[in-house]
């Protein structure tokens, strides 16, 4: 699955890892994260994320 970087702080949201500290489990893409999700390092939402390369 795609991992995605946060282009503030570096921090990355990796889906097999998911972020369970926010309620997201293992296995959830990227693009199933809710809209109001924000980076957990930094506070940043979701659009100030890029896809890893």
């Amino acid at each position: 699955m795609q991992r995605f970087v946060c282009d503030v702080c570096g921090y990355v949201y990796d889906p097999s890892i998911g972020d369970p500290d926010s309620g997201i489990v293992p296995g959830t893409p990227f693009s199933d994260i809710p809209d109001d999700w924000a980076c957990p390092e930094c506070g940043v939402g979701k659009e100030g994320f890029s896809p890893v390369v």
